[in-house]
């Protein structure tokens, strides 16, 4: 059940937050908020794996 729920977060993600891969953002000059929806994708990634 969890990771139904996390797999559907993330392709909502996908679709909605930024890719900061694909503007190749060097995370030492990321701000706050930058690193904040990098950190809430990975968390949501690790989990629907």
């Amino acid at each position: 059940m969890k990771k139904i729920i996390f797999k559907s977060i993330a392709k909502i993600n996908k679709i909605i937050c930024p890719s900061f891969t694909r503007k190749q953002l060097d995370m030492s000059k990321a701000k706050k908020w930058q690193l904040a929806i990098i950190g809430y994708r990975y968390f949501i990634t690790k989990n629907s794996l």
